[in-house]
Formats: C-alpha cells, structure tokens, sequence
C-alpha cells in the first residue's frame, strides 16, 4: 500500500504506464467475452498493437511535445485526458463495434471534464484500470482454461464413413437460409403462418420436401458444427449455445463432409452472404471462397458488407466442368428473432419482423434456384436450416430459461429440409431424415450405395443449454421420437 501511496502522490509523468492501464483491462476484457471470433495469431498481434502499444505511443509522443514551451499551461490536463479518453473509448469497442458518433462524443467531453476538474487525480484512475487488469486476468484465465481442456474427442470417426466411394457424383448445392423453419411447424404453434405458395414452387421445382425435420442444437455454429461432423458435441459442455469451442475451425477447415467430398475428386466453395464463419480467420479447407481472410477486418463481427450470392454462385458454375463440385450456400434470412431483451419488439413484434424475413428467404431461393438450374440441370439441391427462428419468445436469450412448452421448444429447433434429387437419383424408399446431424452420413450412404453406413446413425435428439429454472447445463430436449423431454446431459 505504501508504494500505490508513493505512487499516487509522485509528481512525476507515467505516459507509459498510463498507456498501458488504458488499453490492458478492455484487451482482457473483449478476449474472455469474444474468445471465439478473435482465437487467431493475426488478432493476438493486432489487439496487442491496437489496445497497448498505440496508447502507450501515442501518450508518450504526447507527453514529450506537452514539455515545450509552448504547450507548458496545457501539460497538467494531456495524461490525464488521453488516459481515461483512451479507456472509455476502447470498452467501447468491446461493448459496441463500429462507429457511434454520439457515444464518441460523450467519451471526449466526460474526458475532457474530467481532465480540467480531476487531472491531479488521474493516477488514481490508473490505479483502478490496472486493478481492474488484474480482474480481467482471473476471467481471461479461465477461457484460456476452458480452450486448452477442450476435447475433440466427439470428432473421432465411429466407422469409415470417411473413405466411402461415392457411385453417383452429382454436383450438390447447400443453401442454409438461416432458421428457416420447416412447413409442417409454419402451420402451427406460434407461427400459423400460410407458406404454401413457396411451398408449391419448391414442388413444382422437382424438391421433396421433408416434414418435421429439426435441427439437433440451437445456433449456426452448434448445429453446423454437428451436422457437417456428423456427430453430437453436445455444446462441448459449455454455457453459450451460440459460440461453440472450435465451431468455426470445425465448419470452415475440416471436417467429415468435407474430407469424403474431397476424396471423391469434388472442388468445394464456401459462398456466403456475410464472412460470419470466417471471422475469426480459421484456415480454409474450401478450395473456393467468396470472401478472403484478408478483407475480414480483425474487428469485425462478421456482418459487415453484404454480398451478393447470386452474382457469386453463377461466374463458378461453369467452371472445372471435369469435376463434380460440392457448394455450401449460406444467407442469413429469415434468421431469429432479436437476441437480447432490450431489442425485442414483444412477442408478436418479433413475430411479424421474422414473417417479413422469412418472404425475403423465399425471394433469395427463387433466384438461386434457377440459377443453377439453368446451368446445372442435373444438380442435387439441398435446402438445409440451421435452427428455427424462435418465434413465440420476446427474444432469443430466452432459450436459456427452461420450457416445458411444447411450441417453444420446436420454434428453436425446427428447420427446413427440401431435397431436389436429379434424375435417376431419387432414392426409391423414403429415406430416414429426422434431423440435421444424420442428414450427411444418409446422402453418403444413398450416394455409395452403402447401407452399412445408416448402421451408426446418431440419436435424432434435440439440446440445449439451460441456467434459469434448473441447474446450469446441457439438457436433451427433444427426444429421437420427437417427444418433449428434460435431461441433463452429464
């Protein structure tokens, strides 16, 4: 205590330690918060370069020109300004991306004041970002924990499905519509929403469209994760259902689809409406991307500038026509409804924004449809969401509060699957399409004419992740009936 006294009391200038107290506690603080987006070396650098080394650059520099003659009245108030405008404006950042003008105006004139009234106290609010530094070490600490303990035992392979020899190549189209919802749940629940014409088209388009189908988690990341693994990982056990351990390496880099296209001669392209998958910069095991890493700023939430799939997908169609070509379609309506409780428009506000997404969802797959049916007539097209779009809820946190309503449970978790299969390809027997995490290894199997492979199905269950109104943890419920449940997944 007696050096923090000393310290305080010091008439001496700290632009460096100033600089540091700035930027440490909010690099600390957006890294346990945001783990998941930034997991990169190329963020690491830039963070610590953002966060610490300019502060404590600028603060120097500052500190240094204030000494001359001619700024001497101003040098009590530059530290003690820069310090605290440096720290606001960087939790910021970590709390609210992008550009908000007013909120930046705000920063400077509190700093300001701050810096005229209280300047001789300044070391005092140094003090307190470091010791809240040191807080930020305990939270970072244990994310770091949690990612070095992470298992990725669940991506063992249960049997060859990754050397299966595909008999028939067609090329096959993956368009998710995020939380698209399936038909037979539109009629009902809390949707009793009339999408027959989109419904009729899909029909008359050649698709068979598959009823009751559902997701088995409940985000993009979780339910992809799974579903190109073709195994449950049962959230690895964490508590946020939508930023999965390693999801995006998972999706993006490697994983069983990926491996059984490719050894099949296939050339894969990822194309999407947003780099959402790719923002914390994983490597791609895709050969084709419609967006490059080094267009991903390392600050992005990976919704910036939208792209236009359909200008993407149409220029690859005709290419490498040597080869059978595999595409992962993602956009990102009609989606979910608004994330926190401060967003939300009540429930049936959020009802009618999700209804207006959805048409939007329909407009986009009409014109992808034909286009690559005008160059592709053949193709395996496979319509496949990711998860529902939580209607009936004032917000989507809410999943996190245990439900035993049945409608609520099935507006997380149903999806839409409609599957338009060549000619000469539609399977003879209905195939068993339950849910999202089987749907690969069913096509593999169809695709090889291997029925050995539908011997190692995964159970067609639904989970989620509860900490309101039961004990924090992973709980089944749905089960591979369909029937509403309640376990706890140890």
């Amino acid at each position: 205590m007696s050096f923090v006294k000393k310290f305080i009391s010091s008439t001496q200038p700290i632009p460096i330690l100033a600089g540091l107290a700035a930027g440490l506690y909010p690099i600390l603080f957006y890294y346990s918060h945001n783990f998941s987006l930034i997991n990169s070396w190329g963020h690491l650098w830039f963070f610590l370069g953002f966060f610490v080394l300019l502060p404590i650059v600028v603060m120097w520099i500052a500190d240094r020109i204030s000494r001359l003659n001619a700024f001497e009245k101003w040098r009590k108030y530059v530290l003690p300004f820069l310090n605290m405008a440096a720290f606001l404006f960087l939790m910021k950042v970590c709390l609210y991306p992008g550009v908000q003008k007013k909120i930046i105006l705000g920063i400077v004139v509190f700093s300001a004041v701050y810096a005229y009234f209280l300047h001789k106290h300044y070391k005092k609010a140094v003090v307190l970002q470091l010791i809240l530094a040191l807080m930020g070490v305990y939270s970072m600490t244990n994310t770091l924990i949690s990612q070095l303990n992470f298992s990725e035992a669940w991506k063992t392979p249960v049997d060859d499905l990754e050397a299966a020899v595909l008999k028939k190549k067609p090329n096959v189209y993956v368009i998710q519509p995020d939380g698209y919802v399936n038909f037979s749940e539109l009629e009902k629940g809390y949707y009793q929403y009339d999408n027959s014409a989109f419904k009729t088209y899909l029909e008359t388009e050649g698709f068979t469209n598959y009823d009751n189908f559902r997701s088995n988690y409940a985000s993009t990341l979780s339910s992809n994760s799974a579903t190109l693994m073709g195994k449950h990982h049962y959230y690895n056990k964490g508590l946020s259902f939508s930023e999965g351990i390693d999801g995006r390496e998972t999706i993006m880099t490697d994983n069983t689809v990926l491996r059984v296209f490719k050894s099949n001669g296939y050339k894969t392209h990822f194309i999407s409406e947003f780099p959402y998958l790719m923002v914390n910069h994983p490597s791609i095991g895709y050969d084709y991307t419609n967006f490059n890493l080094d267009d991903i700023g390392y600050l992005s939430t990976g919704f910036g500038e939208r792209a236009d799939i359909v200008a993407a997908v149409g220029p690859t169609l005709l290419e490498d026509p040597e080869k059978p070509k595999l595409y992962f379609i993602e956009f990102f309506n009609p989606g979910h409804i608004h994330g926190r409780q401060e967003q939300s428009l009540g429930v049936e506000g959020e009802r009618t924004l999700w209804f207006e997404s959805l048409e939007r969802s329909n407009d986009m797959l009409k014109k992808l449809i034909p286009t690559i049916l005008e160059k592709d007539p053949n193709a395996l097209i496979m319509i496949l969401a990711d998860h529902g779009g939580f209607v009936g809820m004032e917000y989507t946190n809410q999943i996190y509060s245990k439900t035993e309503d049945r409608d609520l449970i099935y507006s997380i978790f149903s999806s839409q699957l409609s599957i338009r299969w060549p000619e000469g390809l539609a399977p003879s027997e209905p195939l068993p399409f339950k849910t999202a995490v089987n749907v690969f290894r069913i096509l593999f199997s169809h695709l090889s004419e291997e029925p050995k492979y539908l011997e190692q199905l995964q159970a067609d269950e639904s989970y989620v992740i509860i900490n309101k109104g039961a004990p924090k943890g992973v709980y089944k419920y749905i089960d591979d009936d369909g029937t509403i449940v309640f376990e706890e997944i140890k």
